[in-house]
């Protein structure tokens, strides 16, 4: 019986696997319809059919008691003279049995059904009566048959039964049977109704059910169509949505699912392009050299220090597009989230990259104030952004021409400054244009007064992209009397997720 009950269920859960969800809506409607009918007609059928032969039971005995006390049916001579027409027109049945087995009744007349219960009575002669069910062959119904003890009066003995009773009447049971057959058709009618309106119920629940799951999935087979044609034809427009259920919420998701992807995509294809531009000055420099390179040696080639200034201006260019891969390379990631984050002490790092920028530009002095704190991050892209904003400082300080002053002053000043997670960079170079300030960390942005400068302009916006990626963010201003200032904020390790 349990394997047969596992393989059942496996049946059972393989075969709803296969079915749709509006099937599956349809199913379950007129599945739990169903068996709320089927409760509710069981309860019904066997309330009433309890009832009903609770009150024949009742009936059967009031009327067998008030027939024994009154001594009409037991006195055999009335009894027998009973004609059997009057119970014909009737459905009941009477008689009475001896204490000795022997049964009276009607003459021409049916007896009720007697048996060991009854004759039981007859003998006990006690105050219970017997009441059960038999069902008669010959008669082809069922009979509810009782049983109350009685006193009856022999036959002739109608005149001495009433004189002297205690000499005369005899001990017995006056058994009183009535068919069932009213009742029976009565609850088989009734079946046939609870039967007939349980499947109108089930039908109309299944068809209620195909109308709820066809509404109710609507908006989710629209968005079924919104994924498919996405995935045919790229087109990342999103649908639209009306309501505030689940359906309408998880078609929301989809939708900012949608524009996030779109908006990936066209960083994605806006990076490819000015990558493309910006790729095409170097590289067409790197071979114009070259082409001066190679047809100078078959002109008998140049002299050493004209070659040796192509080849340095080669490798300048080489360097600069060895830059601009690698911006492009940490831009392209365009990741979500820090991986791989570790416990990083963001004075260390900003302590190594000043070291790493003052071997850069030896003409610049720099104040440098840093205190302890802890973040959580990716150490080498914090790293590059700390170094992309000393370099843009550094870049902007020294005057263009000039590494350092005569009077051996240094040629500029940059103001590095760490307190409590906030990292300010303040240059002394001529500040940024008020019409610049908004799109100093765009990708390949470069103002006119920085176009004749090294730079691929995708270092501020790496600056951007590792801040954003640590919770953090970076704006610049100008500082009244010195040149711009860059703040970069970045939250304490206690209150990172990782």
């Amino acid at each position: 019986m349990a394997a047969t009950a596992a393989r059942t269920q496996t049946w059972w859960n393989e075969t709803l696997h296969k079915l749709s969800l509006h099937a599956r809506v349809t199913l379950l409607a007129a599945v739990a319809v169903g068996l709320a009918v089927a409760i509710v007609s069981i309860a019904a059928y066997v309330t009433v059919r309890q009832q009903m032969y609770q009150n024949l039971d009742s009936s059967l005995t009031q009327r067998a008691v008030q027939a024994a006390q009154k001594r009409v049916l037991t006195d055999l001579t009335i009894l027998q003279g009973v004609p059997s027409d009057a119970l014909g027109l009737s459905d009941i049945r009477v008689g009475v049995i001896g204490a000795d087995g022997q049964q009276y009744g009607p003459p021409k007349s049916l007896l009720p059904p007697m048996g060991a219960d009854e004759l039981q009575v007859a003998r006990e002669q006690g105050d219970s009566a017997s009441l059960r069910t038999v069902g008669l062959r010959n008669a082809g119904s069922h009979f509810r048959v009782v049983a109350v003890p009685a006193k009856f009066c022999p036959t002739g003995l109608s005149e001495a039964c009433s004189a002297e009773p205690e000499n005369y009447l005899q001990p017995g049971a006056l058994v009183v049977a009535q068919s069932l057959g009213p009742i029976d058709k009565t609850l088989h009618n009734l079946g046939i109704v609870l039967w007939a309106f349980g499947l109108i119920g089930v039908i109309g629940a299944a068809l209620a059910g195909n109308a709820v799951a066809r509404s109710g999935l609507r908006p989710l087979a629209r968005l079924t169509g919104a994924a498919e044609h996405v995935a045919r034809t790229e087109d990342l427009k999103p649908i639209p949505v009306s309501g505030t259920d689940e359906i309408s919420r998880l078609a929301m998701a989809f939708n900012a699912m949608l524009g996030a992807l779109a908006q990936s995509r066209d960083r994605q294809r806006r990076l490819v392009g000015d990558a493309g531009h910006e790729l095409r000055t170097p590289l067409t420099s790197v071979r114009t050299n070259l082409d001066l390179l190679a047809q100078a040696d078959k002109r008998g080639g140049l002299r050493p220090e004209d070659r040796q200034q192509l080849l340095d201006d080669v490798r300048a260019q080489m360097d600069e597009l060895t830059t601009l891969i690698g911006d492009l390379t940490e831009l392209a990631r365009d990741t979500p989230q820090v991986r791989n984050a570790e416990l990083i002490e963001l004075s260390n790092l900003v302590e190594d990259a000043v070291m790493k920028v003052r071997r850069r530009a030896p003409g610049l002095e720099w104040d440098v104030q840093l205190t302890p704190f802890p973040v959580w991050g990716d150490e080498r892209l914090l790293g590059r952004a700390v170094t992309n904003l000393l370099d843009n400082a550094a870049k902007y300080s020294v005057p263009a021409g000039a590494a350092q002053r005569s009077d051996d002053q240094p040629a500029g000043h940059v103001t590095v400054r760490l307190l409590d997670g906030v990292l300010t960079v303040t240059d002394s170079g001529p500040g940024i244009a008020e019409a610049d300030l908004p799109h100093v960390f765009e990708r390949f942005y470069r103002s006119s007064e920085a176009r004749g400068l090294p730079g691929s302009g995708l270092g501020l916006a790496i600056v951007k992209h590792a801040a954003e990626q640590h919770g953090g963010m970076i704006y610049a201003r100008n500082v009244p009397g010195a040149g711009a200032q860059f703040t970069l904020w970045l939250p304490h390790a206690a209150t990172q997720t990782r």
